[in-house]
């Protein structure tokens, strides 16, 4: 079972395909997940925009790793809220620093809200040699060339970000 994402019009606009923008996740903003500070780690992050609001209190939801940003989708799914957008950082978007930690390699954390693409855009790639801020990670981009480059430098296994399901997540 993949992720499914509401399609969410603007009353009144002209561009019916409008729903919610990504956000900056800058500042001391603690993960919804594991309550880690988001910019204070490698790797990629995510938000999700829900129908009701709650219980973020008016905000999305907001991640300190796609791993995090998946385990709580398919907790709030499980719950019936109404999934309007979700977001995680594009590596094809922005100028990332490789660094290595020990024997993982890290990509740099990138929080402004250019950084973001929707699901629906993104290629992830499972079980590659870069880790994030929760160890493996599942690594987003949004152009196929740049999947390409990834994988024949860190290995993996690409899949289109909005098949990622609970098994993958499981496996990482």
């Amino acid at each position: 079972m993949g992720v499914p994402i509401a399609a969410a019009g603007c009353l009144g606009g002209d561009d019916d395909d409008a729903g919610p923008e990504p956000v900056g996740l800058e500042g001391e903003l603690a993960c919804d997940v594991c309550g880690m500070i988001i910019e204070d780690h490698p790797g990629p992050v995510g938000q999700i925009h829900f129908a009701d609001d709650e219980p973020e209190g008016g905000r999305p939801g907001q991640f300190c790793s796609s791993t995090c940003t998946y385990e709580y989708l398919f907790a709030e799914e499980d719950g019936d809220r109404e999934v309007l957008a979700a977001f995680l950082t594009d590596y094809s978007a922005v100028e990332y620093d490789v660094s290595e930690e020990g024997s993982d390699v890290l990509f740099s954390s990138h929080v402004e809200a250019e950084a973001f693409a929707s699901l629906s855009a993104l290629t992830v790639i499972a079980g590659s040699d870069v880790a994030g801020a929760m160890g493996p990670e599942l690594i987003p981009f949004s152009e196929a060339d740049d999947v390409d480059e990834f994988l024949a430098e860190y290995g993996g296994t690409e899949m289109a970000a909005e098949e990622v399901d609970q098994a993958t997540v499981d496996a990482l």
